[in-house]
């Protein structure tokens, strides 16, 4: 019985490498048209290619910087930074502005019903009046998103 288990495992085994058998490829000129397979034909020649490699590449050793890499003095960094934070500042003022004024065209553009949006019987089409505020609605979600990205980045510095 041991043997049939062996016979079976190896059977079982070599069916799984069957797929990476690596197979000849033949370039082949047909009336000036290039083309490939696997198949040879008339007019083909055989490629000769260079195994692939399919293992992930060794990572890079880590170098030192080198000690003549220009560095920037504390003062000067510290002024940029003051300069990144005062830029990010403003940015964060002015999207929120913005997103004020798209809060505010939102709430005008719910209170008005448009005369194509009523249906027979004076009800309101849901449908209607969600595809006209989409846009308002992308608009705010747009600033909200930019307010939250700026708000983390002035947090991440220094």
């Amino acid at each position: 019985m041991k043997a049939q288990e062996l016979f079976i495992s190896s059977a079982l085994l070599s069916l799984l490498a069957w797929p990476a058998y690596a197979q000849d490829i033949y370039k082949c000129d047909v009336d000036g048209r290039i083309t490939y397979s696997n198949v040879p034909t008339r007019n083909c020649r055989k490629l000769i290619l260079d195994p692939v490699n399919l293992s992930p590449a060794p990572k890079a050793a880590r170098t030192p910087t080198p000690t003549n890499f220009p560095k920037v003095d504390d003062q000067t960094q510290k002024a940029r930074d003051g300069d990144r934070r005062r830029i990010l500042e403003n940015e964060l003022a002015a999207e929120q502005k913005n997103a004020e004024q798209a809060k505010k065209a939102l709430a005008e553009q719910e209170a008005i019903v448009l005369p194509n949006e009523r249906m027979q019987g004076g009800a309101i089409s849901g449908g209607k009046v969600e595809e006209r505020l989409q846009p308002y609605k992308d608009k705010v979600a747009l600033h909200d998103r930019n307010i939250e990205a700026i708000s983390k980045e002035i947090a991440n510095l220094r």
